[in-house]
């Protein structure tokens, strides 16, 4: 079955202010080390639209609606909107995010027919950081949370597994699944750090949220620790039907905003651990999405031997 690639060129347009680390080369780049690679019975899919329907099970409506006025005022101008310090929209921004977690809800429905065993989705804006009602940290929707909800009202599925290993705490998709004991929500992410969420006593209301932290220059070895000791034991006695990834690469040794010292073959390793996972859950199905990572060429060999354990497990 192999792996579908999920892309749009409206990824590249979403408009950030000169120097923004979140920048449009960071899809391209990715693109381009995965079409090098030559990945065996990989497919390239373009993303189509979220409907309102499907942000809507997780975002309050006034959030959309503040989206729409922004991106009104970004067409109208010709310009840039910020929405926060971080977060900024331009007059195709909305239509990326929206294409964005449309690429979560396209590829997870293809997995979970059978089209593709896997999928991942070169998206941008990144979405974890997202909340309820707010935009934050680069992110206009949850695009992860989005195709979580869709899995479990239309994909009949019953436990969805959400692993973020971004090096900053997904608060957004913490909060939206605090309540909700069919998802089991595990991150690993730098702390202290943005956005400051993360701790281990934040556990949720159905003990389905697992926080590993790891102190400013942690390396592949407290990282995999983090895995073996707390994150693998929980997805596994939770069992999901399906393994969703928020695929950050800004805790490589690299990136410029954060000072975890992880290499490609602790993205390597911790693939391939999540495929035994979903394996051992009887089925092998994992959608990944892009979060974080901002160096280039960090980048684009940490989402290549990322895809590359999930197209030949």
């Amino acid at each position: 079955m192999g792996i579908g690639l999920y892309h749009h060129p409206l990824f590249a347009r979403h408009a950030v202010p000169q120097g923004h680390p979140e920048r449009p080369e960071r899809v391209r780049v990715i693109e381009a080390a995965l079409k090098k690679a030559a990945l065996p019975e990989a497919s390239w899919h373009e993303a189509g639209a979220a409907k309102e329907k499907d942000i809507l099970r997780v975002h309050d409506p006034a959030h959309l609606e503040s989206l729409k006025a922004a991106d009104q005022q970004a067409r109208k101008g010709g310009g840039l909107v910020s929405l926060d310090a971080d977060t900024w929209m331009g007059p195709e921004s909305l239509a990326a995010a929206l294409h964005a977690a449309g690429a979560g809800i396209m590829s997870t429905r293809a997995v979970l027919a059978g089209t593709h065993l896997r999928a991942f989705c070169i998206v941008r804006p990144p979405g974890h950081h997202a909340e309820q009602a707010r935009a934050m940290g680069f992110c206009l929707f949850n695009n992860v949370a989005i195709a979580a909800a869709w899995a479990l009202e239309e994909g009949g599925l019953s436990r969805v597994a959400i692993v973020d290993f971004d090096v900053h705490h997904g608060n957004g998709t913490q909060a939206i699944f605090w309540n909700e004991p069919r998802v089991l929500y595990c991150s690993s992410h730098q702390s202290p750090a943005y956005p400051g969420t993360g701790e281990e006593t934040e556990r949720g209301a159905h003990d389905n949220i697992v926080n590993c932290p790891l102190p400013p220059g942690s390396g592949g070895e407290a990282f995999r620790a983090a895995y073996r000791e707390r994150i693998l034991p929980a997805l596994a006695a939770f069992a999901p039907e399906l393994l969703l990834i928020s695929a950050g690469f800004d805790a490589h040794a690299a990136d410029p905003l954060a000072s975890l010292r992880l290499h490609e073959d602790d993205y390597a390793w911790v693939t391939l651990e999540l495929v035994k996972i979903s394996e051992k859950a009887g089925h092998g199905r994992i959608v990944s999405m892009l979060e974080g990572g901002y160096d280039l060429e960090a980048l684009a060999a940490s989402s290549a031997v990322h895809v590359r354990v999930l197209t030949e497990r």
